[in-house]
């Protein structure tokens, strides 16, 4: 029982570091058109997150954890736009480095990770409850 527990306790691990992925995802989606708020300022940048290993003492498992979200230093998109406030000397705004296909595809993942570890749950429930019933029937 103490590795089906164990197991639980993994998945529900992978979901939380999912749901938090997802989180981020959702938060670059939403601020990818967005601009700086000052004349040549730099716009929102990207955020990526990154996982981490963390040792369950009590059960021994290792369980997956968000560690940092960090900023992505890849450069700013740069639109011709003279009109805009926002524009520099030259005439150009800075928009954000998300890429809407990118961050569309890592929703995507994450999605289908939070998926996986929920039916590995649903099925270590199971396997629990048939542990129980064969224990009553003896």
């Amino acid at each position: 029982m103490d590795s089906l527990v164990s197991s639980i306790k993994i998945a529900g691990s992978g979901m939380a570091a999912q749901t938090r992925r997802i989180q981020v995802v959702a938060e670059n989606i939403a601020n990818a058109n967005s601009t700086a708020t000052v004349a040549g300022g730099d716009p929102y940048q990207r955020k990526i997150i990154s996982f981490v290993e963390e040792l369950d003492r009590k059960t021994g498992a290792n369980l997956v954890k968000t560690s940092e979200v960090a900023r992505d230093n890849s450069p700013f998109r740069a639109e011709f736009d003279p009109a805009s406030p926002y524009a520099d000397e030259s005439g150009f705004v800075k928009l954000p480095n998300v890429n809407a296909i990118i961050e569309m595809a890592d929703m995507r993942e994450a999605n289908r990770s939070y998926e996986a570890n929920l039916q590995v749950i649903k099925q270590v429930r199971d396997l629990i409850s048939m542990s129980v019933d064969l224990l009553r029937a003896t």
